[in-house]
């Protein structure tokens, strides 16, 4: 037989055994092994919406932090409270990572994951409950910071108005962050 031929017949012979349909009465039945369940996956699908959510309020956290590093202009003598107490940055970071470890979680789910995670949550919750905290002190120390420096006064109320809707906004953020982080840990302490 030319082997170069597409159309030429090709023959195999298998042994009675394999041909004749008596001896195929065998069934093979498969199961598919599901390692989670339906309500794990539906919760780890919405670790990624959680950790994308804690990353941009990190980012946000960040972003006003670097707004209140321009305040010290004249006639600013000093920082605001809040920026002192670095308060943005590193909140910021720890919503960042804890954000990373919970997307990180969705696309690889291991105990070693699942343990750093919890960790970065409870962490980012301390951070969160002590930025708030902090963000507390910040309106009560520096609530008239702008108009006790400023010699205009037409300036006064809208740069105030500025100041405390930046100080309301980190206050939001840190409010949600502490929800997301405290929902994340509990989350994986009861998904074990």
């Amino acid at each position: 037989m030319d082997s170069n031929n597409k159309n030429s017949p090709m023959f195999l012979i298998f042994p009675p055994e394999v041909t004749s349909p008596e001896h195929q009465t065998t069934t093979l039945t498969a199961s598919v092994y599901n390692s989670k369940s339906r309500v794990q996956k539906l919760l780890i699908r919405k670790l990624k919406i959680l950790g994308t959510t804690q990353i941009l309020c990190g980012i946000m956290n960040f972003s006003f932090g670097v707004v209140f590093l321009f305040t010290l202009v004249n006639p600013y003598p000093r920082f605001p409270f809040i920026f002192i107490s670095g308060y943005p940055f590193w909140g910021s970071a720890l919503f960042i990572n804890s954000g990373a470890f919970l997307i990180a979680l969705k696309r690889k789910t291991t105990d070693y994951m699942i343990k750093m995670s919890q960790v970065m949550n409870l962490l980012s919750a301390l951070g969160a409950a002590a930025g708030i905290i902090l963000l507390i002190f910040g309106f009560l120390l520096d609530g008239e910071f702008i108009c006790g420096y400023s010699p205009d006064a037409n300036q006064c109320g809208a740069i105030t108005t500025l100041f405390i809707g930046i100080l309301a906004m980190l206050m939001i953020f840190s409010i949600i962050e502490l929800f997301i982080s405290l929902f994340s840990s509990a989350l994986g302490y009861t998904s074990e």
